[in-house]
């Protein structure tokens, strides 16, 4: 039985966190470069720490307890699909698939919605690619040019497509995000779809509105060659269609990388001998399962940080805490948002956020009676609202750094009022939460 001591934990359990959050943001403040320091590398400061507690147990037990904790098998799984999603994103654009598909969606805009239809253009590629920071990328340049020949101000151009960006990084089944919310709560992709879907649909229909009333009058033809194949963008929209089918997840990810193979030696753009290649590392040589590397190697280590400070009692003090604060599961959703916004906030990634918060949310959602659809879905919005308006997020950074490429100098600050989709789905969450059982929402 436990004593009251130990079910209310101690603060100096967090301690490895605490060192984590200094490190990381320390460095970024200091040297003005959020990335300057590798997370990794403060993970690994953090681990140390963590095995420097508790002198009275041995290190051989301490390094048993932290690597049960790494092998568990949900972070095993989720490592295994982020293996399996660089595989099929590297095969499928060495296929063609994301010019095609920033082409197509390209080429369907119609002029006289252009503001809104970047942002309908970015969700589409972002739910078909999985990935915010590479859709405002793709789009970044093309959303300067609309803007230098419509008169629209460039940070509402930019706001539109980091917007877009942020819905399919929060609902792609392929997001990593996605992959990290539904293995830490142990729930299928196509549940917390669905749980997601109820809240992110709104706040994509109101921001597609906001949107049109912004851009009422502007119009834009988009130049230059916009060709496109679609059997390039048809593993994307089998990996989607299949993934919300049911089909096991390492069906649907082994299955679209055959598929983007098929296809792209079909079309004479993937040599057959080099197949392994743009698996393995993309069709530029930092892609595919290469570009996995690091969430993997930081997933791993970020397990055995949270076995440790859940063996000091770190875990059972949050626990402890809300625990005190929260008499209801509605509260405890509070609990599960606001701890992953600060998370977010601290961590500058939301796929990072996710891991180290998801430990902690599933025993509070266990605690309270929320389901695991309920606590993914929540993780991975807020975790996604947060990402999508901080300035120092790789989202703002890559949308000022493609707008500088194009002729525009934008600062992240110039972008975030008008990031309108990741407001709206902040504000459609809370309204889940207030009304979430009358709807059967956290069901």
């Amino acid at each position: 039985m436990n004593t009251e001591a130990e079910a209310k934990g101690s603060a100096i359990g967090l301690l490895p966190v605490l060192v984590f959050l200094l490190l990381f943001i320390g460095s970024g403040v200091v040297l003005n470069d959020f990335y300057a320091m590798p997370a990794i590398v403060a993970f690994l400061a953090a681990l140390t720490v963590a095995f420097a507690q508790s002198p009275k147990r041995s290190f051989k037990d301490k390094l048993e307890s932290a690597a049960q904790s790494m092998g568990q098998p949900n972070v095993m799984i989720m490592c295994l699909v982020f293996v399996l999603a660089g595989a099929f994103t590297g095969s499928v654009s060495a296929a063609g698939g994301v010019e095609s598909t920033v082409n197509f969606a390209l080429s369907v805009l119609p002029s006289q919605i252009v503001l809104p239809g970047l942002f309908l253009i970015a969700c589409f590629i972002s739910l078909s690619m999985g990935t915010s920071v590479g859709t405002i990328a793709a789009l970044a340049p093309i959303a300067v040019g609309i803007a230098l020949k419509t008169g629209l101000p460039g940070p509402i151009c930019l706001a539109a497509i980091v917007s877009g960006a942020m819905f399919g990084d929060n609902l792609s089944v392929i997001s990593d995000t996605t992959i990290a919310a539904t293995r830490t709560q142990g729930c299928e992709m196509k549940d917390k779809f669905r749980a997601n879907f109820a809240i992110a649909l709104p706040a994509a229909v109101a921001a597609f509105i906001i949107f049109a009333v912004i851009g009422a009058g502007s119009t834009y033809e988009i130049d230059g060659d916009l060709s496109y194949n679609l059997w390039q963008v048809l593993p994307y929209i089998a990996v989607l269609v299949a993934a919300l089918a049911g089909v096991n997840v390492f069906a649907v990810l082994v299955g679209g990388t055959v598929l983007s193979c098929i296809v792209g030696v079909a079309l004479g753009t993937i040599e057959p001998t080099s197949i392994a290649t743009v698996i393995g590392s993309g069709p530029n040589g930092n892609g595919g399962i290469m570009n996995m590397y690091d969430i993997t190697v930081i997933s791993i280590i970020c397990a055995g940080i949270i076995g440790l400070v859940k063996d000091n009692g770190g875990i059972d003090f949050i626990l402890h805490a809300i625990r005190k604060r929260v008499k209801s599961s509605r509260g405890a959703e509070v609990g599960i948002s606001v701890l992953t916004l600060l998370v977010d906030a601290s961590t500058a990634n939301n796929t990072v956020a996710i891991v180290i918060a998801g430990p902690i949310v599933k025993d509070i959602s266990e605690e309270f009676d929320i389901s695991p659809r309920r606590a993914a879905s929540l993780i991975d919005v807020f975790s996604s609202v947060m990402q999508g308006i901080i300035p120092y997020g790789a989202q703002l950074l890559y949308a000022c750094a493609g707008a500088a490429a194009a002729g525009l100098m934008v600062t992240p600050f110039e972008i975030m009022p008008f990031l309108v989709y990741p407001y709206l789905l902040a504000f459609c969450a809370v309204v889940s939460i207030i009304i979430g059982k009358r709807l059967k929402i956290n069901a």
